[in-house]
């Protein structure tokens, strides 16, 4: 995007500027752009999932000209009820998954396998423990927090043929990444096995 004179310019258009009509064919050329002082425009928003967009402001002081909106913070309760009820449906839709053991072991069938068994009751108490977490967040720092937690995978390197076929795994890399432990349970035990994870640790 640029912005010229007030206006903020969304996608090349043909321009009027002191009486001369110039084709839009000038947003490829920034050497014109600039002698005609139309600048690159960029815009600052809030993370929308804890904040409102506030006032806004732009400064035109650089090279680059910035649109600003302030954070108005989003209200905690509402933002903690979300995260309560996105507990919820993840955990359902775990349980959900495996309801069918229960229920050919109580037609007569197979019994529920022990690891099975073991999951089930692991979400359930993984469930409590994020409950009581989210409960005990006081203020929208928290909720970021406890949404955005910081983690540190590490993984296998993986080095291939030169047909592009799979040769072996040398060495390992880590990667950081952040977790919504809201939707944070233990995996299924008869999830497929990704080969290349090593571990997952919070920082």
């Amino acid at each position: 995007m640029w912005y010229f004179n007030g206006q903020i310019i969304k996608t090349p258009k043909a321009m009027v500027i002191s009486d001369v009509t110039h084709p839009k064919g000038i947003f490829r050329d920034s050497a014109t752009l600039t002698s005609l002082g139309i600048k690159a425009y960029r815009e600052v928003t809030p993370d929308s999932r804890y904040y409102w967009n506030g006032a806004y402001s732009v400064d035109t002081s650089g090279s680059e000209v910035v649109g600003t909106y302030a954070s108005t913070p989003r209200d905690v309760a509402t933002l903690k009820a979300s995260m309560l009820e996105k507990a919820r449906s993840a955990v359902a839709s775990r349980l959900e998954a495996i309801d069918w053991y229960w229920s050919r072991a109580a037609k007569g069938g197979t019994a529920v396998p022990s690891n099975i068994a073991t999951y089930a009751t692991t979400l359930y108490s993984e469930h409590e423990t994020i409950k009581t977490a989210i409960n005990a967040i006081s203020d929208l720092a928290g909720v970021i927090a406890y949404e955005n937690k910081p983690h540190t995978e590490t993984r296998k390197t993986a080095t291939y043929n030169e047909d592009g076929t799979f040769k072996e795994y040398s060495g390992t890399y880590t990667v950081a990444r952040e977790i919504d432990m809201c939707t944070h349970f233990t995996a299924n035990p008869t999830d497929e096995v990704d080969p290349a994870f090593v571990s997952l640790v919070a920082d």
